[in-house]
């Protein structure tokens, strides 16, 4: 084979340990951090109390205020708050919605970020960011946002809810299987892709039948960062573009959209995608990946229907025009009739196949 690519490495230090927690404080001291604004959900204000609390004066603040999404009000006030306590950094303590607060700062006042993640969503590890606006969410790539050192401790992923493991899971997934069929693409994250769908899928059951299993919560982390890395390097597709659109749009969960959403995507796409295909065949055991994942993630309680996530049965005429209006790189393109066989089954919840 011939190959033809550009890969271009990422910036930024991972620290990745059972107990890595216990170095932040080094890690700050690394980056000669002295007045931390940290955010995070209100929901993980204790957490982010108790994991900061050894690096005593160098939090300048708490930010409990971080909300699916991030909404700009949101992003704006956190902004404000920044510059008036003078901070010159952002310690993120969350999953997505923290870690996007956290971008957001970044984006406009170049403070570097840490994070420490605790969930699977992966957004620590790339230069995206996203804000939320009267039902409209808008991407974009800029380099100040990644965070210049992610701290990975699966036992902060001890406690969350089997649920949630699940469908965080299934969003990571999704990035290594987008990236797998991304135009820019290389090698290297081709076989970053598929060794987080390996880990992923090999962590997704274990986790469900035992959610205070550490050997799979790490191997669950591990393929979160693989699948965060690829999403970062890569070009994003049809999936993200309509989880993007749902979310922004009529306010639903993340991580249970793409969890909804992504079979219906693979169903359509793998067949134009035969490398990712074969590598997700490789990797769940499975010939027909979508309906195996949508089988899986249901059997282990997965909500697989965007209606009983609250989407209106006539949002899908608006979603389908929002996704009609901006190109977007896909391994097909993407059609009417595409998009409503993906939305339609995913807003009923019925199991897709190959070649919709």
């Amino acid at each position: 084979m011939t190959h033809d690519f550009v890969h271009e490495s990422r910036p930024g230090r991972v620290v990745f340990a059972a107990g890595a927690v216990s170095r932040l404080a080094e890690e700050v001291e690394r980056l000669g951090l002295r007045r931390l604004i940290v955010v995070c959900t209100p929901e993980q204000a204790e957490l982010a109390t108790e994991l900061t609390s050894p690096l005593g004066g160098r939090v300048a603040a708490l930010h409990a205020h971080a909300a699916p999404h991030v909404p700009v009000a949101v992003a704006t006030a956190a902004i404000a708050r920044s510059r008036d306590l003078g901070a010159d950094g952002c310690l993120a303590v969350g999953g997505g919605s923290a870690i996007g607060l956290a971008k957001a700062i970044a984006k406009d006042t170049g403070l570097p970020v840490v994070a420490v993640p605790t969930t699977y969503a992966g957004s620590e590890m790339t230069p995206i960011w996203g804000l939320t606006d009267a039902g409209r969410k808008t991407t974009g790539r800029d380099p100040r946002v990644l965070p210049s050192t992610v701290v990975y401790d699966p036992r902060l992923t001890l406690t969350l809810p089997a649920a949630l493991s699940l469908t965080s899971g299934v969003n990571a997934l999704a990035h290594a299987a987008e990236a797998l069929y991304a135009p820019d693409g290389s090698p290297v994250t081709a076989l970053m892709a598929a060794e987080s769908a390996r880990a992923l899928a090999a962590a997704r059951s274990a986790v469900a039948a035992d959610p205070h299993d550490l050997d799979a919560r790490s191997e669950a982390l591990y393929g979160a960062w693989l699948a965060g890395s690829v999403l970062g390097a890569t070009t994003m597709s049809l999936h993200h573009k309509l989880c993007h659109i749902l979310g922004g749009t009529f306010d639903l969960p993340h991580a249970e959209i793409h969890t909804a959403v992504l079979p219906h995507v693979l169903a359509v796409n793998l067949p134009a995608a035969p490398r990712a295909r074969a590598a997700l065949r490789a990797a769940f055991g499975a010939d027909d990946p979508a309906a195996h994942l949508f089988r899986l993630a249901s059997d282990l309680g997965a909500d697989m229907s965007l209606k009983a996530l609250g989407m209106p049965e006539d949002g899908v005429d608006t979603v389908v025009a929002q996704a009609l209006s901006a190109p977007y790189a896909n391994p097909k393109p993407v059609t009417e009739h595409d998009l409503r066989a993906i939305l339609g089954g995913a807003l009923t919840g019925s199991c897709p196949t190959e070649d919709t």
